[in-house]
Order: structure tokens, then sequence, then C-alpha cells
């Protein structure tokens, strides 16, 4: 008797030899193609009836889709994929990590399905070129290292985002900040501040800023610069998209997060959102915050506030050879604020810090503490009490007063 495994490699072959490639097929007629063969294999090997159906939903993945991860895509309590080889699958839900029981048949069957993700997104990823960020038609980010980098065998991540973006009412009802702390942001979006949000890997940057670009006011005109598309704008008319592009084999040149922030600067921007600053693209986006861009935001990698200021520092010197005095004061002059997040020991994501930056004085750039997390302990579960806490108050208000925002409260979140 064959097993499944055989079985259904078996249907396979058969199912592609049967394919005219050079027809565009439709998903109907593939899965027509795989019905007819699983139902012979049924008349050869006796199948029940929910099994047929099963392989016949394996088959598709495996030939259509992103075969055994497909599943996982679908599956909307599912944060984070992670593949160590054919044989070793990761996944994060609700900030638990476990084993998928499943695996890829083979390390030539992952090369494929990474390849597939890779050319749906215009890149190319091979020894030449073994490390590649892509994204899914559902804006998962999606990472690929291969060898002779990636020893255990090809590795991919897929960070998949909700289907609906998180805004921050979302945020409000997860404990991620307060309500407080929520419209006092609100209020130096809409007045134009340039917001600088930190954090380690996994802490909700990304998210975070797609919740602040919802109070953007909808008659401005915003340009979005991202290695990999993953921010969802909502109800944005004046809207311009742009993502970076590798060099590949076919003679185009790269097109960096540099190139793309230059060139916004001639598209009459009102606001730049850049997804993530991590090398000498820093002096770019300081030179547009200092150039009358105001209300921009970015997002960056630091274990604190002072820290991302810091980094920013280092990545300036990485674009151009500048005295450190200079660049803390484009630093000091060109961010206004900093949201620092992070993700505590019970998994949950949450601001721990808002920053004003105040300006540059004695050599040194100076913050000001707004809102502080406090930890109050733990409950019984392990998770953290605790809630974010008003310790300062804003020192540079002139942007607030130019946009006509008085007074302490503002209802409409």
């Amino acid at each position: 008797m064959t097993d499944y495994g055989q079985m259904k490699g078996q249907i396979r072959e058969r199912v592609l030899q049967k394919m005219d490639f050079s027809m565009d097929l439709t998903e109907e007629q593939i899965e027509e193609m795989i019905d007819e063969e699983v139902l012979a294999a049924g008349r050869m090997q006796y199948l029940p009836l929910e099994k047929k159906r099963e392989l016949g939903k394996e088959l598709f993945f495996s030939i259509r889709r992103l075969d055994i991860l497909q599943d996982l895509i679908l599956d909307e309590s599912v944060t984070e994929i992670m593949v160590n080889g054919p044989e070793n699958i990761f996944v994060e839900r609700e900030g638990k990590l476990t084993r998928y029981e499943r695996h890829f048949e083979s390390k030539e069957k992952l090369e494929d399905v990474i390849q597939q993700i890779i050319a749906g997104s215009n890149r190319v990823v091979n020894e030449a070129t073994p490390i590649v960020d892509a994204r899914l038609e559902n804006g998962a980010r999606v990472n690929v290292v291969l060898s002779p980098i990636a020893l255990n065998g090809p590795i991919l991540t897929i960070r998949r985002f909700p289907s609906d973006p998180i805004l921050m009412k979302n945020l409000l009802e997860l404990g991620s900040i307060t309500e407080e702390a929520a419209v006092f942001l609100k209020k130096l979006v809409i007045a134009g501040y340039n917001i600088f949000i930190s954090g380690g890997t996994g802490s909700g940057k990304t998210t975070f800023l797609n919740a602040l670009s919802q109070f953007i006011p909808p008659s401005e005109r915003i340009i979005t610069i991202e290695d990999s598309a993953e921010l969802q704008l909502q109800e944005v008319e004046n809207l311009v998209r742009m993502e970076t592009r590798n060099a590949n084999v076919k003679g185009c040149e790269q097109i960096s997060i540099r190139d793309l922030i230059r060139a916004s600067l001639r598209m009459r921007p009102d606001r730049i959102i850049v997804g993530e600053v991590r090398g000498s693209e820093a002096i770019d986006m300081l030179q547009a915050l200092n150039t009358g861009h105001d209300g921009s935001l970015s997002t960056g990698h630091a274990n604190s506030s002072r820290d991302m200021l810091s980094r920013l520092e280092t990545m300036v010197l990485m674009g151009m050879d500048l005295p450190l005095a200079a660049i803390r004061r484009q630093i000091a002059s060109g961010i206004d604020l900093i949201v620092h997040l992070a993700r505590l020991r019970d998994r949950t994501r949450k601001v721990l810090e808002i920053v004003e930056v105040t300006g540059y004085e004695q050599g040194e750039i100076q913050c000001r503490k707004l809102y502080e997390f406090v930890e109050e302990g733990e409950e019984e579960a392990g998770k953290v009490k605790g809630a974010l806490k008003q310790c300062g108050r804003l020192c540079h208000r002139q942007k607030l007063i130019q946009a006509g925002i008085t007074g302490e409260k503002e209802d409409g979140l």
C-alpha cells in the first residue's frame, strides 16, 4: 500500500505534467485537474471523503500557494512564522512560540516556495544575493536568508499583520497606551510635530506608526517610504507609497531609502513617513525634517529614547562625515518627540516613554520626559501591572498654538 506522502507526491507530479504552462490557467482549472487525479488515486486505494478533500487542498496549496505554510498564512491568530530549514518551523500566536507539527518535503520544496514569494515582490534572492526583504500580497513582512549565509538550510521569517489595521482605539483596549497619552499624541500629530518611534524587535513600532498616522488630517499629501511596504494608511486621498528596490541580474540598479527620501522632497509632500531608519538614510531624513516638512513620522531600533538619539548620531555618521556637534544640532532641531515601545516579560507591548527633545545645550541633546510607564507589580497569572503616567509638561508649544489647538482636553479620539 502506498503511504500518504508518496501518494501525494505522485499525484502532484501527474498534475504538473498535465498543466500547460504556456497558458494562464485559472485556479478553478487547476482544482479540476487535482480533483480528477485524487479521484483516480481513490479508485486504486481507498481514501475516506474527508481525506480526499484534505489531499486536494494540500495539493492546491503546494502547486499554487505556499505549500504547508498556506494554512498558517490564512490563520489570523498567527503573528509570526519562522522557518529554520525544511524540518524546523515555529509559529507565534498571542506572543507564544510553538513548534509546527508539519514540515517541508525537502529543501528544494522550501526553496521553491521562497522563490515564489520573492518573485511576487519583484525581487531576486540567490547565492550571490542571499539576504532579501519582501512582502506577501496580504502585506506580511518577509525576510529570507539562503546558503552560504544560512548554515542550517534556507531561513524564512514571515511577520503577519492583521487584515484590518490596528487603530489607536485597539491599542487602548489592549492597554498599550492610556487615553490621556493617546489624546496628547493626537494633538501633536495634528499640529505637525515630528515624532520618532523607537523600540526593540517585535515591540510594535510599525503598528504604532500606523495608529498615529490615522490622526493626520486627510486633506494633507503624505508620502510613505519603506523597505517593504507594510503601512496601512486609511482614508488618505493624496497618498504616494514608495518602496525600495534591490539591484538585480537584469541590470536594474538599487534604489535605496536615501534615493526615495530625496525624490520625495520634489513631490511637494506635507508629511513624509519613513517606515524605518536603519543606516545612512538618517542624514536625509533629518535634512527633510529641518527643511519645513513638519509632522513627519519614522521608526528605529533602540533600547530607550536616549539610546535612539545615540543610534541616530551613529547612523548619520554612516552617511556623512560631520562634526558630532553639527549632527546633534540637526537631531535636536529636527525631532520633536520620541515615543519608546517595549515588549514586557508577559509578552504585552506597551508605550514605556514619551520624551520631548527640547534642544541642544553644552554639547548635548536635551530631553524632557513627559510620560513614563510605572510598573506596579504582577498579577497571579504573571501579567505585569502598571500604567503610563504623566511626569512632565510639553515645553515647545509653538506648533500647537499655530495649529489653533489649545487647552488640555480634546474629544473625538
